[in-house]
Parts: C-alpha cells; structure tokens; sequence
C-alpha cells in the first residue's frame, strides 16, 4: 500500500479529527493576526554590514536620525492678509506644543542676526514681537523677508513664486515608531483641515515622515480590497466553470481559511506589512483556487464514471494529491528563491509566501473531500459542465496547430524572441523611491508640488570629516565647502544646499549692518572679527544646531533631491565625488555621501543583483526537480524552453513599454517562472503515461495528453491570469506591473505550454523515443489509471 492510499483511508477514516485541528489552527493563527503590525521604517534593501550601510550608520551617530522633518507649504497670496498670516503662525506654535514635536521653524519664529558693538557678540533678535494687525505690517514683513533675509530662502519661502512654509522636526525618537502614524492622523492632519476650512487656503504636506506614513496607510486600505476582489473575481470564473454554487462556495471555504492562516502566519512571525506582503493574502487565493479545481474536477469525473462516492473520494486524493503537491512546490520553489537574498523584505516575503502556498495545498486538500464525504453525490446538473463542446473545439484546433503547422510556431517564436530580444536591451533600471506610489493621491501630488518649489524631498548627506577638533571653522574648509556648495547649485535635481556655511555667511551680513549684498562667506582679514562674534551667539539657532558634531571636527551638508532614477543619480554622483576629490585632499579630510537617497538607490541596485541570482536559483531548483521527476537531462532541457520563452517576451515587453527594472518587477519572473512550469509538469507527466499505456509512440502520445491537459492548462491559467490582473487596480504603480506583467506572462506560459511543448516533442521524436529518455520517476506523479485533467 503507497504513501497516498494509506493517506486516503486516513483522511477519511479520521475526518472529524482532521477537520478539528484544522479549525483549531485557525483559530490559533487568527489569535496571532493582531500581531501584525505596519512597517513604520523603510525597508532596508541593503545588508547590514554593506558599506553603504556602515557610512549612512555613521552619519546617524554624528548627527541622529535625517528623516525626521514634516513640511507644510502655501502658495496662496491671500495668506499675506493679518487673519490668515496670523492664523498660519498660530498653527506651527500650536504643534510645537506637543510631545512628539522637538521644535518648528515658521515665519512666526523667524529671528535676526543683529551685531552687538558693545559686546561684540552678535543678537538672535525677533522680526517681529507682536502679532502684525495691519495689512501695512504684513508687507512690510514679507519684504523684509524676500529682500533682506536670504539666509531663510529655500528654507522658509521661495523668493521666484512667493510660496511660504514651516517646518516641523519631529522627535528623533518616534521618527520610526507607531507614535508619528498617531500624531499625523490624530494631530496634524486635524490641524492643517482646520486651518483649510477657516481660511479657504490649501496646504501642501511632506517629508520623509508624512510620506511613509500616508503610503503605509494606503497599503493597509488596499489589503482588504486585493482580497475581496481576488475573491470575486476567481469566484466567479469558478462558478462559469462548473456551474454549481456547493462547489463554488466549498472554494471559497478553502481561500478564506488559507487569507486568515496567510495573515496569521505574517502575525506569528511578528513580520510588518510592506507592500510585498500586502500581496500574499489575494495571492493565496488564486492560487488556492486552481488547487480546487483539480480537485474537485477530478471528483466529480469519478462520480459520473461510476457513481460511487466512497471510492471517488479515494481516488481524489491518491491520484491527484501527488501531482497537485508537485505543482504547489515548484510554485513554493519560485517564492522560496527570495528567502536565500540578503534582503530582508524579500526574505520575509519568501519565507510567509512559500510556507501559505504549501498551507493552502494541504487544506485543499483535506478539506475537499471531507466536506464532500458529508454531502450527498452530485446532481446531473452540476456534472454538465464536463461535458463541453467549445473547450472540446478549442483543443482540437491547438491540436490541429501542433499537428499541422510546427513550423509556423517555430518561425512565430524565432521571431518573438528576436524582436523581445531588442526590447531587452531597451529595459532601464530605476531606483525611484516614489516611482511605485499612488500618483492619484494627494500626498503624491504635494511631493511633485515640492520638488517644484523647493528641489525636492529625498535627503542626501555630504560628511566631511577634517580629521581635527574645531576643523570645521577654519576658513580654507569654509571655502572648499562653498566650492562644492556651488557645484550642487548647479545640478538641477538637487535643491539648494543647507550647511554651517549659512550662518557663516549670515554672520558677515549681520556684521555689516544686515546688509544683503555681504550674504558671503567673510575674507581672510574679516574672519578673525567675524567669527569672534559668532562664537558668543545670545540664542541658539536651532536650525544648524545639527550641522556641525559637538567637536567641530564633523560638517554636515544637506541638499534635497528630486525623484530620478538610478541612472541619473549615478552621474551626479559621479559629478560630486569629482569635485569632492577635487577640493578636499585625502589626507587632510575625508568625505563621504549619505543619506536615505542614496541608500535607497544603492539598495535598489544591489536588489536587482540579488533577484537575477534568485531567478537563476528558481531556474536551477526547477531543472533540479524535473530531474527529480523524469531523471532525463533531455526532458529537462524540453520542460524549461517554453517556460523560458514567455520570461524573454515579458522583459521585452517591459523595454518597449518603457517599464523600469526595479524591485517590483523584477519579481515578475521568479513568481512567473515557479507557477507556469506547473503546467508543464501536469503535461509531461500525462505524455509520459501514455508513451507507456501506446508503446512508445510518440505522436499519438502527445495528442492524447494534450487532450487530457489541456482544458485544465485552459482552465487554470485563465484564473491565474485573471487572479492576477486583480492587481492592476492597485494605487501604487509597482503593485500594477507585478499583476500585469505576471498575468501577461502565464498567458504566454499558457501558450507556450499549448502549443511550443508539444511541437518540440513531436520535432524530436526520433531523438527521444527511448525509454532512456523517460525512465520510471522518482515519484510516480500520475498513477497508471489515472485520467487526470478535464476530457
């Protein structure tokens, strides 16, 4: 008696058990589902010990966490009326007074260097100390502002458009904690719709912290959506398959179990939801739902064969179990490649995903016939559907395709690989940070507002070590700091930069009565006064506190940068280290970039590296497994062409489409890969039944197993390809490649499985008609009786 026929009698002999410990673990997992927790950090795509990693570490030791500003900006000119300027200043004061916030900076707040001749110590004095009450005031507080203060522009307004804002540092602390999602939507938010309402102004938010909060918000709004849609959508085309709702809703009883171990297993494994994982639950059910329809496809075949229930039900799960465990694991297998990446987003993402898709194999397979076993046999009606006429019509022309016209799919082959070949080497790769988010919302249309006004939202971290205490202020630094300064002025995706070089400069333009023309940096005979004045400072500025270490030996240069890709941030970064190698000596500084840009697109490139590497390893763990399977090097060879063929087609696809390489794709093909071999697996293993069951003949082999599979091929990939799709109405742009990209790619797996597999097998008839090539499996997928597939 084999492993499946003791596994049979078990299963139905011991139901009421099975179907307990089942419900209990569900129970359990579900127990474990409030664990689960949105990611308030952004995902770290490098390891930790990457170099990129070591130098960002450093600077957050120097100078703490970068990300921690909110920004709050208005282009309306109305805003410059007593009501709404007093109104604007009284909002930043008012979130300044709670915890989470350790200072803000507002034209309210803005103070002036004043020289103090008697004590030769230079004043922070206010701009202004009472709220302004006539329109007079106002003007001529903005024009004391735009003309005579340049050291606030690009900081707290755009001189070019007129557009004001504030800044609000949040707590270091609570940057990369629940706390800041709390006093966004809780707070903040309230706040700035207050001010809206009573002034009819609108308000334009950012930063780094906003950003990810207003993102992580939409993925969590986006998960229950995925599932009810995915639900929907395979539902339905389950039911046009069958026509039964007991059938129908035996399904949906499997993929909802499998949603809540799918969401259990993420709170077990106290993983945060990112928008990867945000994937698994709806990926679940599609591929839970062709599970089902092996499964209780082939249940119903054996009930209209011969009407016995008990003996149907056996024979459900000893025949198709195996092949069906075969399937989910090559599956597993594609989802498993990313568990051996340093990432630890993608290895989350593998480990949850691999382990669900094997969960949702094993409760379909419990579950099916269990439930079935306390139903009562099938009506006539709902066996109907197995009898088909135009899927029977549809197989009979692919049949006639691979019988009559292999060379017309060979030259349409030759010629998609070709022209998908030109479309690879049209592929960019892109290191966006925003690329993927919803542009529909308005958090991503502020971030566009602010790019616009200010140069962007995306830190990047210039340190320059000068290898001395109190380095920092000695003139020559200041001057090759200027000089870089300069050439980042220059660069048109990078904002103007912020440094200790501002209040240098501003120091010069107090000394000499506030006059705006000395806003520079002070010469050789006026440094020694200069500076003298500006180390007995009467009130701290808490705006530069942070760009100079409490020794003086470390300088901090901030500039902000647009959105770009990879490719771009490469030559700018080329175009510093230049001017950086230029100006700074190695051996009297050393300086380094950082920041979350740059980390970001660092992390971006290295990922891509480590996914091709897992596709590789999802190709070799496949080959190793159909060798596993057919222990012939020929076979392996013939099973990987016409699943490889449809990856070709896609990545050229994505170069004429002008679709990046980038995490979200790039998974596309793992993904692809492991499920579109399932098909192939399912024919091979049929074809090599019936080479035994017609004595080696080739021909009438591949005819009766394309016969036998291809309906079900039809049939599971069409909800694949659908299931899939659900994807594309997703906000966020990497959410919609992956669901496009994979659907399109199982289609043409589909095909290719249809029609290049069989017609290589028949090309090649003479050079496989041996039993060498097919040598008795390992594991025997298909018993010899077994009818396996839709007829």
């Amino acid at each position: 008696m084999d492993f499946w026929t003791r596994l049979t009698r078990f299963i139905l002999k011991r139901r009421y058990l099975i179907l307990a410990i089942i419900a209990s673990f569900t129970y359990f997992l579900a127990t474990q589902m409030q664990y689960m927790r949105i990611s308030s950090t952004e995902a770290n795509l490098l390891p930790e010990n990457h170099s990129v990693n070591i130098q960002y570490n450093k600077f957050l030791k120097l100078f703490g966490e970068e990300g921690n500003l909110i920004i709050l900006a208005v282009e309306d000119s109305t805003l410059f009326t007593p009501k709404n300027f007093n109104d604007w200043n009284r909002l930043t004061k008012k979130l300044n007074n709670f915890p989470e916030v350790d200072f803000t900076v507002a034209i309210g707040d803005i103070k002036e260097l004043k020289k103090n001749v008697d004590k030769e110590i230079f004043d922070f004095v206010p701009l202004y100390t009472e709220e302004p009450k006539t329109q007079e005031e106002i003007v001529h507080i903005k024009n004391e502002l735009f003309e005579n203060l340049p050291f606030y522009d690009n900081i707290l307004f755009n001189k070019k458009t007129g557009t004001i804002r504030s800044i609000i540092y949040l707590k270091k602390d609570i940057v990369n904690t629940p706390a800041r999602k709390d006093f966004i939507f809780n707070i903040l938010n309230p706040a700035i719709e207050k001010f809206e309402a009573e002034s009819n102004i609108d308000v334009r938010v950012s930063g780094m912290p906003y950003i990810r909060t207003m993102n992580s918000q939409n993925i969590i709004d986006e998960i229950g959506m995925f599932v009810g849609l995915a639900l929907g959508v395979t539902s339905l085309i389950f039911f046009f398959f069958f026509r039964s709702i007991r059938a129908t809703l035996i399904t949906l009883l499997v993929v909802t179990i499998g949603v809540i171990w799918a969401f259990g297993f993420i709170g077990l494994f106290r993983y945060e939801i990112s928008v990867l994982m945000a994937l698994i639950p709806p990926l679940i059910i599609v591929i839970g739902v062709p599970n089902a329809i092996f499964l209780i496809n082939k249940y119903q075949q054996e009930v209209k064969k011969h009407g016995n229930q008990a003996k149907s039900l056996q024979r459900v799960i000893s025949k198709v179990g195996n092949a069906t465990l075969m399937t989910n694991v090559t599956t597993a297998s594609g989802f498993a490649t990313f568990i051996f990446t340093k990432s630890q987003l993608l290895r989350e993402f593998g480990i949850i995903a691999s382990i669900n898709i094997i969960g949702i194999f094993l409760i379909a397979l419990f579950v099916i016939p269990i439930v079935y076993s306390f139903m009562p046999l099938p009506e006539e009606k709902h066996l109907k559907h197995l009898e088909r006429k135009w899927i029977e019509s549809l197989v009979k022309r692919i049949e006639n395709i691979v019988k009559n016209h292999r060379i017309a799919v060979y030259a349409t082959t030759i010629v998609l690989i070709i022209v998908s070949m030109i479309g690879v080497f049209m592929i960019k790769v892109s290191g966006s940070l925003i690329e993927d988010m919803p542009k529909g919302e308005q958090f991503f249309k502020d971030i566009v507002f602010f790019e616009e006004e200010f140069g962007g939202i995306m830190p990047l971290e210039i340190i320059i070590d000068t290898k001395k205490e109190k380095g920092v202020m000695n003139l020559a630094t200041l001057k090759r700091m200027n000089e870089l300064e300069e050439t980042i002025d220059e660069i048109p995706q990078l904002s103007k930069p912020i440094s200790v070089l501002n209040i240098v400069k501003y120091s010069k333009q107090a000394f000499y009565g506030g006059n705006p023309k000395f806003y520079q940096l002070p010469t050789n005979q006026e440094k020694n006064w200069i500076l003298s004045y500006t180390k007995n400072v009467t009130s701290n500025n808490n705006l530069l506190d942070s760009y100079v270490d409490s020794t003086g030996r470390y300088a901090r240069i901030t500039t902000f940068m647009k959105d770009i890709g990879t490719d771009k941030m490469e030559v700018i970064e080329e175009r510093l280290q230049q001017k950086i190698d230029k100006e700074f000596p190695k051996e009297n500084y050393h300086v380094s970039m950082t920041g979350k840009a740059l980390v970001f697109l660092k992390g971006t490139n290295y990922l891509i590296h480590n996914l091709v590497i897992s596709l590789s390893l999802a190709i070799l763990l496949i080959a190793i497994f159909m060798a596993f399977l057919f222990r012939s090097f020929k076979m392996i060879l013939i099973s990987l062409i016409p699943n490889m063929f449809p990856l070709l087609i896609t990545a050229g696809l994505m170069g004429y489409l002008g679709i990046p390489l980038k995490p979200s794709t790039i998974l596309v093909f793992s993904i692809a890969f492991g499920i579109s071999v399932d098909d192939t697996i399912h024919f091979l293993a049929k074809y090599r039944q019936e080479l035994i069951a017609n004595n080696w003949r080739i021909k009438i082999s591949v005819y009766k197993a394309l016969h036998e599979t291809g309906v079900s091929m039809f049939y599971t990939s069409i909800v694949l390809f659908f299931g899939f799709l659900v994807f594309t109405v997703s906000s966020f742009g990497g959410t919609i490649a992956l669901g496009g990209l994979v659907s399109i790619t199982l289609l043409f797996a589909m095909t290719s499985n249809l029609l290049l597999l069989p017609s290589l097998l028949l090309s090649l008839e003479k050079t496989i008609a041996n039993k060498e090539d097919f040598k008795e499996p390992t594991i025997p997928i298909l018993d010899p009786e077994d009818e396996n597939g839709f007829k």
